[in-house]
């Protein structure tokens, strides 16, 4: 069972998706040893940073895991407005009384779930600081309104990601939260890898797939647009569900590729003629 949770208090709002280990196994292409990485760091209890691009399967290899290591995942996406409170809990009023309502932080804490904080640097700084004891050898949560410090569950796993490209100029990670972390740098797969995932997400035609992986290999080379990002794999994934579907291809890449890049006229364009090229 899969559910989006959605927490508003005032302009706080926080998504959170959890899933068990019931559904179907998610497709991930391994481009290196990410994978082994990650069982280790499970196994020695080890908190992982993934960093990398926008759309490079971040989350997906997420996913995998949980259901590789049999173990629910939560996925928190980590926005300006995410703050300790939204992870760790609150008081609510419930008819006359009030309660007490666990985050997902401290749910997954209590019951050693996968906890995957996607796009950590949005986040307020608090957010950092609760984590902090979680990331080292304490393995714990402080609640401060409850006056309570909880045992992580042998189970428990944090799991983060940003972008290293994106936040640069703006958001930073801390050297002292980032060594509290091991790391793996996620980017686009080999050409012959990434057609396989269009293949595969979409049952798109190996040729048409090739086609697209080339699109996007060209665009990323063109750094010259001062793109601020450039075409992501799931990008091309959405541009393959439409021509799967029947949409033209022209016209699939044009608003599943190009116009999600830019906003400029004159660079949209370009890249339509680019395209239209190319397949």
């Amino acid at each position: 069972m899969t559910r989006i949770i959605n927490h508003t208090t005032g302009i706080e709002s926080l998504f959170v998706k959890e899933s068990n280990t019931q559904h179907s196994k998610p497709f991930y292409k391994s481009t290196a040893k990410e994978i082994d990485v990650f069982e280790h760091a499970y196994k020695n209890k080890i908190p992982i940073l993934l960093k990398g691009p926008t759309g490079t399967g971040k989350t997906r290899f997420v996913e995998f895991m949980a259901y590789h290591l049999k173990k629910a995942l939560i996925t928190i996406s980590c926005h300006e407005e995410t703050s300790s409170t939204d992870l760790i809990g609150r008081y609510i009023i419930k008819g006359a009384e009030t309660i007490w309502i666990d985050g997902p932080l401290t749910k997954a804490v209590k019951e050693g779930a996968i906890i995957y904080l996607d796009e950590i640097a949005e986040a307020r700084p608090d957010v950092i600081v609760a984590v902090h004891s979680l990331t080292d050898h304490r393995r714990e949560l402080y609640i401060d309104k409850l006056g309570e410090t909880i045992k992580a569950h042998p189970d428990f796993m944090l799991v983060a990601s940003f972008n290293p490209g994106y936040q640069r100029g703006f958001k930073e990670l801390k050297p002292s939260t980032r060594q509290r972390f091991v790391a793996v740098s996620f980017d686009y797969p080999d050409a012959k890898s990434e057609a396989e995932i269009l293949v595969n997400e979409t049952d798109v035609e190996i040729n048409t797939a090739k086609k697209l992986v080339n699109i996007a290999t060209k665009i990323r080379n063109l750094t010259e647009l001062g793109l601020t990002e450039t075409v992501s794999t799931r990008l091309l994934v959405d541009a393959s569900k439409l021509i799967h579907s029947g949409l033209p291809k022209r016209l699939s890449v044009h608003v599943a590729v190009v116009e999600p890049l830019s906003d400029d006229l004159e660079v949209v364009q370009a890249l339509k003629d680019l395209c239209d090229l190319m397949i």
